[in-house]
């Protein structure tokens, strides 16, 4: 019988002393966290108060010789805890005592910063508070200047103030109107300088965006030199704001990211040269909208575009966006661009000239430099025969927006649109703010089909269309939902645009607003109705907003 003996092998030496050691460590890095892990739990059970707890327990979680509670947390537990909070649970949560409102403004709480205002003295009190406890440190910083009606309601001739009617009623109306765009523009020279004033010293900004609603009131001719004239009489503020934004620019470290969009007054064309060669060749997002820079002076220069390397998503002007500027976009040096915003507005058309802007050579260009290049224009009451100029075949427009006063879009540019980028095209947006909406534009006038259904039927990756002024007819919106089916995600027509033909309105047995609804829904696959009231969508009551946020998420979209 044959005996098979295991002889182990001999370890080296040490080997045994090493897994002890090990052994040990672990076990001792498992009492720790045991031991963490009940102290947590006493201080939850403490914060719970339960009632009929004993003196003894008590007295085990007392903490440095007091009772436990929430107050005897320590900051950095506190802080732990408020990043799971959004932020409106971390302010209420800083009520509940001083300690804790002492933690809610923790830098590592607070990396970005979003703030929404009205223009309204009421604002300038916690703008104050919260700029002074996050302008400091905050990494991200995006403030909007929210828009209101400050032509309407309060103070007019149908208040019920009783004020005469005729030649004095409107000589008492134009003085109140006066006043209140005083005092709006009062207000918003203080709110832009108590924000610019909180972020000078900030060198850990990274993203810093302005948004100005103040071009609600530009449109309107309110904003002439008069007025301003009359608010600040010196123009000491707005050279102290200018002074103030070219500061900040000049002091950032770590600035990625400048967007600044229809704010009045504070971005001249010697603006960028107060950043750094260095923060300037790492820049990778540059938005600068403004109409109302006079003559032919730019917010931005060719030579200065140089400097701007590293620039993967641009908005701008397009009258400032010239050929010079598309050839250093496709230098060898630069980094391909990726997103590309351009604002197409009347009062730059007749200002500047078109003369300069690509042709269709320099869209090629551009194209061949990033593949990935997506272009977006908001036109702004542009005539057909300019945007003819402006559509060359070549560009890779992904988004278009029209918003008109005055000029209507032709069904001919809708035509062109749908022909030369229907390979690029997602969204369309059609505006036509009339004031009289008993006969609204119809683009299939004296044609075989009408252009929106070709769009739809064309552009295969449409995924937004919104129409508002202009008429669609009931069959047509059918056409477009059955043609692009559960791909198109948003479509948005008010219900003033819809019409009907007069077959569809003299049967009797079906109702058209019903059957309108029913075969559209069903034709998106979704839920579907008309857009009843009009000031519930940002897109058609405030176009800049609209066009700035979306610029944000498209630049952001990389």
């Amino acid at each position: 019988m044959l005996l098979f003996l295991s002889v182990p092998q001999p370890r080296p030496p040490g080997a045994r002393t090493r897994a002890g050691a090990a052994r040990v460590a672990w076990w001792r890095r498992q009492r720790l966290r045991r031991q963490q892990l009940r102290r947590l739990r006493g201080l939850l059970r403490g914060l719970r108060g339960r009632p009929g707890a004993g003196s003894r327990r008590r007295g085990r979680m007392a903490l440095c010789g007091q009772a436990a509670g929430a107050a005897s947390l320590p900051s950095e537990l506190i802080v732990h805890i408020f990043s799971f909070l959004p932020a409106p649970d971390r302010l209420r949560a800083s009520a509940s005592c001083s300690h804790w409102r002492e933690c809610l403004f923790y830098p590592a709480l607070w990396p970005q910063l979003r703030i929404c205002l009205r223009v309204s003295p009421a604002e300038q009190p916690r703008l104050e508070f919260l700029m002074r406890k996050c302008g400091w440190f905050v990494r991200e910083l995006r403030v909007e200047f929210a828009a209101e009606n400050y032509l309407s309601g309060g103070g007019g001739p149908g208040d019920g103030s009783g004020a005469d009617t005729g030649t004095g009623g409107e000589e008492v109306e134009a003085l109140q109107l006066s006043t209140r765009w005083l005092e709006v523009l009062r207000t918003y020279l203080e709110l832009v300088l108590c924000v610019l004033v909180s972020i000078r010293n900030n060198r850990n900004l990274q993203k810093f965006s302005l948004f100005g609603d103040i071009s609600v009131l530009q449109q309107q001719g309110s904003l002439s030199n008069t007025y301003l004239s009359k608010v600040d009489p010196d123009g000491k503020k707005i050279k102290q704001i200018q002074q103030l934004f070219e500061e900040i620019l000049s002091n950032s470290r770590q600035l990625k990211w400048l967007s600044c969009g229809f704010m009045l007054e504070i971005v001249t064309p010697t603006s960028l040269s107060s950043l750094s060669n260095s923060i300037a060749n790492t820049m990778e997002h540059l938005s600068l909208l403004d109409n109302n820079i006079p003559g032919n002076s730019t917010l931005i220069t060719t030579v200065e575009l140089e400097r701007f390397v590293n620039l993967r998503s641009l908005a701008l002007d397009f009258c400032d966006f010239t050929a010079e500027m598309a050839r250093v976009l496709t230098d060898s040096n630069h980094v391909p661009l990726q997103r590309l915003s351009l604002l197409v507005h009347n009062v730059s058309v007749m200002h500047k000239s078109l003369d300069n802007m690509p042709n269709d050579e320099h869209w090629k260009a551009l194209s061949r430099k990033s593949t990935s290049l997506r272009v977006y224009i908001m036109a702004f009451d542009i005539k057909s025969e300019d945007m003819l100029k402006i559509l060359k075949p070549s560009i890779p427009l992904e988004r278009i927006h029209f918003d008109s006063y005055i000029t209507c879009v032709s069904g001919a540019i809708v035509d062109l649109i749908s022909r030369q980028y229907d390979k690029f095209l997602t969204h369309f947006i059609l505006m036509n703010d009339v004031i009289d909406t008993s006969g609204f534009p119809d683009l299939s006038d004296n044609r075989n089909e009408d252009p929106l259904v070709l769009l739809a039927w064309r552009c295969t990756k449409l995924s937004l269309l919104a129409i508002h002024g202009y008429t669609v007819w009931a069959h047509n919106l059918i056409a477009i939902a059955r043609l692009r089916g559960s791909d198109l995600k948003v479509l948005e027509v008010t219900e003033e645009s819809i019409d009907f033909d007069q077959g569809e309105l003299a049967d009797q047995d079906v109702d058209p607003v019903h059957n309108l609804i029913e075969q559209v829904s069903l034709g998106l696959g979704q839920p579907w109705h008309a857009v009843m009231d009009i000031e519930s969508l940002s897109v058609f009551t405030e176009p800049n907003r609209h066009f700035y946020r979306e610029m944000q998420s498209f630049s952001e979209d990389i």
